[in-house]
C-alpha cells in the first residue's frame, strides 16, 4: 500500500529536491531518480501545493510526500545469450552483447538484458523498480561490453554514490570519422535534450548538466580513428554527443553521425572496454577487461584494404 511521510522543515533554506534526497534516500531506502518521479509525478507537495524540484524551502514549511506502492514486476526471465564474466554475493559484471536493451520499458518487455538476468540470477536489487531490478547504470543498445549490476540493495546505493562521485574508471573504445587530431584531448562540454528532437541530447547550455570525456588517439585508418575514451561524467549518450560536437561521430551512430551510417546494421562501433573500482562492501580493487567485438576487427580490415 502507498506511504504518506510528512516532514516539517525547519532548517536553512534548500532546494526541495535536495532535501529530500537528504531527509528520504537513507531513512525510506530511495533513490535520487525515485525521489525526482516523486516530485515529477505531482507525488509531492510543500504547505498543499504542487512544487517543482527548484523550489525553496523556508522554515515553517510542511512537505507531504506520496510513496506509491510499488509496481509488481512485469519482466519475464528469459534465456538469452550474454556473459557474465564475474559474480558475488553482492554485484556482478557482464558482458553485453550488441542490439540487446538494457531493461525493458512499457511497450518493450522483453529481450533485454534485465529479462536474461531475471533467468540466471536469483536475487537482484530492487531500487529501481520493476522495470530495472539491479540496473546502476546503463549502456546503449548498440554498444557492446562491461556493466555493473547490484544484487543486494546496499551494494546498488554505494555504486550509484560512486558513480555520481566518479569513483568508477570507464573505458571505451570508439570507431570514429575522420583523423582526429591532436593525438589526446579533453571534451568539457554541458548535455540537455536535443531542442527539437526528444530523441536526442546535445551540447547545450539549456537545463543542461557538466559532461567530461578524455579520448587518445589508438590508431589512424586513412578516414577514420581507433579512439580511446574515459568519461568521467555519465550523461545520456554523453560519448556519441560529444566525438559530434568534435565533428568526429562515431561510425554507425544513427542519432548523432551522418546520414549514410543509419545503413550500418551493426549501429555504432562502441564499445566498454575497462572498467575499475573498489567493490562497494568489501572495498576490494576490481578490474574488467573486455576485449572489442569480432566486428570491430572486420571493419577496421575493410576500412585498411580500401586504403
Amino acid at each position: 500500500m502507498e506511504q504518506k511521510v510528512v516532514l516539517n522543515f525547519t532548517s536553512e533554506s534548500i532546494r526541495l529536491d535536495k532535501y529530500l534526497t537528504k531527509s528520504l534516500l537513507e531513512e525510506y531506502d530511495l533513490s535520487r531518480t525515485f525521489i525526482q518521479k516523486l516530485i515529477d509525478n505531482n507525488n509531492v507537495k510543500v504547505n498543499d501545493e504542487y512544487q517543482t524540484s527548484k523550489y525553496i524551502l523556508q522554515d515553517g514549511d510542511v512537505v507531504e510526500i506520496i510513496i506509491p506502492e510499488p509496481e509488481h514486476l512485469d519482466a519475464k526471465p528469459e534465456n538469452l545469450d550474454f556473459k557474465i564474466v564475474y559474480e558475488d554475493e553482492y554485484i556482478l559484471i557482464v558482458d553485453k552483447p550488441n542490439g540487446m536493451v538494457v531493461h525493458p520499458a512499457p511497450g518493450n518487455l522483453s529481450g533485454t538484458l534485465v529479462n536474461g538476468l531475471l533467468y540466471k540470477i536469483k536475487d537482484l536489487s530492487s531500487i529501481n523498480g520493476c522495470y530495472r531490478p539491479g540496473i546502476v547504470h546503463r549502456i546503449d543498445k548498440n554498444t557492446t561490453g562491461l556493466l555493473i549490476v547490484a544484487k543486494t540493495d546496499a551494494a546498488h546505493k554505494k555504486l550509484v554514490k560512486m558513480l555520481s562521485e566518479n569513483k568508477v574508471y570507464k573505458e571505451y573504445i570508439a570507431l570514429v570519422h575522420g583523423n582526429v587530431e591532436p593525438n589526446s584531448g579533453l571534451i568539457d562540454a554541458p548535455i540537455g535534450r536535443h531542442r527539437t528532437d526528444r530523441k536526442k541530447m546535445s551540447v547545450t547550455e539549456v537545463n543542461s548538466k557538466r559532461a567530461v570525456t578524455k579520448f587518445e588517439v589508438l590508431n589512424r585508418y586513412n578516414k577514420f580513428s581507433l579512439l580511446k575514451c574515459v568519461i568521467e561524467t555519465g550523461r545520456t549518450h554523453q560519448i556519441r554527443v560529444h566525438l559530434s560536437y568534435i565533428k568526429h561521430p562515431v561510425l554507425g551512430d544513427n542519432l548523432y553521425s551522418y546520414k549514410e551510417d543509419s545503413k550500418i546494421e551493426y549501429g555504432q562501433y562502441l564499445h566498454s572496454h575497462k572498467l575499475k573500482f573498489f567493490h562497494p562492501i568489501t572495498n576490494r580493487k576490481l578490474e574488467f577487461v573486455s576485449d572489442i567485438p569480432e566486428e570491430f576487427n572486420v571493419k577496421i580490415s575493410m576500412i585498411e584494404n580500401k586504403v
